[in-house]
C-alpha cells in the first residue's frame, strides 16, 4: 500500500534528468521524514550542496530545493514527483522539475541506491 511508503533513512540517486538539470547518477539524495514532511541533503556530480524540504502523502512529494553546483552558481527550484514502491522494495520517484532562479524544466527520475 502507498499509505506505507516512508522516505526516511533512504538514499535516492538520479538515473535520469533533462538537460537543464544538474542531478546526476553521482547524485546522492540522503532523506528524512517525519511524518508528512521531508528533508534531504544532496550533493555529487555537478551538485556540490543542495538541501530540500518539502511534504510527502504517500504517493506524491511537493518539494522546495536549493543548491550550489561546482562553478560556485546557486539555484532554487520546485518539483512535484509521483513516487512508487519498485517489486524489490527500493523507491522510484517521476519528478517534474522547475527552477525558479532561472530558466528551465524538466524530469528527472531518481531510485534508491543501497549502500
Amino acid at each position: 500500500m502507498a499509505d506505507d511508503i516512508s522516505l526516511d533513512g533512504r538514499t535516492l540517486a538520479g538515473v535520469a534528468n533533462d538537460d537543464e538539470g544538474e542531478v546526476g547518477a553521482d547524485t546522492r539524495f540522503h532523506f528524512e521524514q517525519t511524518g508528512d514532511r521531508i528533508y534531504a541533503s544532496y550533493s555529487g556530480g555537478a551538485v556540490v550542496d543542495g538541501h530540500l524540504v518539502g511534504t510527502f502523502d504517500g504517493d506524491q512529494w511537493d518539494i522546495r530545493y536549493a543548491q550550489i553546483n561546482a562553478d560556485g552558481e546557486t539555484a532554487t527550484g520546485h518539483s512535484v514527483g509521483d513516487v512508487e514502491l519498485l517489486e524489490d522494495g527500493r523507491i522510484r520517484v517521476e519528478d517534474e522539475w522547475k527552477w525558479e532562479s532561472k530558466p528551465g524544466s524538466g524530469e528527472s527520475v531518481l531510485e534508491e541506491v543501497l549502500e
